[in-house]
């Protein structure tokens, strides 16, 4: 497999954190449609590439190591400069249904060992979405 560009990395660990818990909401995609519609990281990328790109995600994931080798394809393709960007944009997918599973809070863990980031910032960035997405 040829090296994901940072954009298509970015799009795997939002259709993963989706697929992790083998249940992948209509809240999940319509937020991962509108990240990728508005983020200036995803400025340049083709939103008719989206559906193509979650696919090969979603078949990568299902093949046997599928997961191990989405994580390492991740790690490849986000550079040093996106690492906590990748682990916001898997946060937000995660609470878009505005409940966390145990399977996405394992994702997490392994994206954020994946990206190596330390607690600290993986905690501020689960507090910021919980603090934007806050309810009465």
């Amino acid at each position: 497999m040829t090296k994901l560009t940072h954009q298509e990395a970015l799009v795997y660990v939002m259709v993963a954190m989706a697929a992790v818990d083998r249940t992948m909401t209509d809240a999940e995609f319509t937020r991962i449609g509108q990240m990728v519609s508005h983020l200036p990281i995803f400025m340049d990328f083709d939103i008719e590439n989206l559906v193509e790109t979650a696919k090969k995600c979603g078949e990568m994931l299902s093949s046997a190591d599928g997961l191990d080798e989405t994580l390492d394809q991740i790690g490849a393709g986000v550079p040093d400069k996106l690492r906590a960007t990748a682990y916001a944009l898997a946060v937000e997918v995660a609470a878009a249904d505005f409940q966390v599973k145990p399977e996405e809070l394992r994702f997490l863990a392994l994206l954020g060992e994946q990206m190596k980031l330390d607690k600290l910032t993986m905690a501020a960035i689960e507090r910021g979405a919980k603090a934007r997405l806050a309810i009465l």
